[in-house]
């Protein structure tokens, strides 16, 4: 027995490390594209574009997605789609100085981010259906938390990391860094012997499957309730999160310094608040766990709009972030909890898509706002509305 469970957290472990490492050379990509084409063209227009283009095509997809994680061998999905991504990538740096001009190039890197959120969208709910292979039941709230650590880590040091890179070489250096960090976590995952039960029901079609997938979400109470909440979540989100370099620059200071502050605190309390939800593992009760993690978060928020200091912005962003894990390790546990195991890649799929529309509809709509109404006024609002959320959930 004691063999078996050094066997099952070694596996988790390797696989949890695997993911971060891939994420880690996407992420790395991911800023390193959006810097370059704001540089070269400042123009909204196409950072707009490179938004919809990363987030748009992983929405379309990552339902059929998650049926793939049900019906087909989950490491092969994951495995297939980094390796997909990974040979999009090798490709755009083969062919980058084969472009004469930069508004093609501009063009190629913008149909590479859309192979690449397609590739994304595929692989990211078997990711979450595999820790559920995995982890027993009793232990799952504290891996998912080291998940959320290591990957709030990754989230830290991408940017620096791309920043580094674009000084000290090109784009085509940054973007072989993808395929290396693709490579090294494809090859430990590998070594990964996921247990039984690796494929779903293949008899039926895919759109049979899909519409018994969106049946069962739609039946299953609790499954309802926990995807309506994360996706009322992650809209809510945008104001204090994705929108705080906007508001540090208006109200505190326009200057790296001050960005630099602000992301260090939110991305450092996101990696505070997975190591405590690994070693704590909340209350017995999810449901608890979730509503004081949803009214800290609002809470966060409020003060954070109304904050006239920037230590105490910088105090509140990083409760904010510890927050943010709290709510998002609870939502991932007790979805992984209440579905059933055939269901787990549709459902992460739907989850899924929820994310990449209510994220970039909360940008476009906040955005919009923030140009009328004083922003931190917007962060109040939402704030409240986190904790009404909370009061008002079952």
């Amino acid at each position: 027995m004691t063999q078996r469970k050094r066997n099952w957290r070694r596996k988790i472990i390797v696989f949890l490390i695997s993911q971060c490492i891939t994420l880690f050379g996407s992420q790395v990509v991911q800023m390193a594209i959006i810097w370059y084409v704001t540089l070269h063209t400042a123009s909204g227009f196409w950072v707009a574009a490179f938004s919809i283009g990363s987030y748009l095509p992983q929405f379309l997809i990552s339902f059929f997605g998650g049926i793939c994680a049900d019906r087909y061998h989950r490491k092969a999905c994951i495995i297939c789609a980094d390796a997909g991504i990974a040979l999009v990538t090798f490709c755009m740096m083969i062919l980058m100085p084969f472009f004469v001009s930069e508004i093609s190039l501009i063009w190629a890197l913008l149909f590479m981010a859309v192979l690449r959120s397609v590739g994304a969208g595929i692989q990211s709910p078997s990711v979450n259906a595999v820790i559920l292979q995995l982890v027993p039941k009793e232990h799952l709230m504290r891996y998912n938390g080291i998940n959320a650590a290591m990957q709030s880590a990754v989230q830290f040091s991408a940017p620096a990391a791309a920043g580094a890179v674009l000084t000290a070489g090109t784009l085509r250096s940054t973007l072989m860094i993808d395929v290396f960090t693709a490579i090294l976590g494809i090859g430990l995952f590998s070594f990964v012997m996921l247990p039984k039960k690796e494929g779903g029901n293949t008899a039926t079609s895919v759109s049979v499957n899909m519409k018994l997938g969106i049946h069962y979400v739609l039946s299953h109470k609790i499954i309802g309730k926990l995807l309506a909440v994360y996706g009322g979540f992650t809209f809510l989100c945008v104001p204090g999160g994705y929108l705080s370099g906007l508001l540090v620059s208006r109200v505190y200071g326009n200057t790296y310094w001050h960005l630099t502050a602000a992301e260090l605190c939110g991305f450092g309390g996101m990696a505070a608040g997975g190591i405590l939800m690994s070693i704590w593992g909340g209350f017995k009760s999810r449901r608890k766990t979730l509503k004081i993690g949803l009214f800290l978060f609002g809470a966060m928020a409020i003060g954070m709009g109304l904050s006239h200091r920037f230590i105490f912005y910088l105090i509140f962003m990083m409760w904010y972030g510890i927050a943010l894990s709290l709510v998002q390790t609870t939502i991932t546990t007790l979805l992984q909890e209440n579905v059933k195991i055939s269901m787990q890649g549709i459902v992460f799929g739907f989850a899924g898509s929820l994310y990449c529309v209510c994220y970039p509809v909360g940008m476009v709509i906040f955005g919009l706002m923030a140009d009328k109404i004083p922003l931190q006024s917007i962060i109040v609002g939402s704030g409240i509305f986190l904790i009404l959320i909370t009061i008002l959930k079952d």
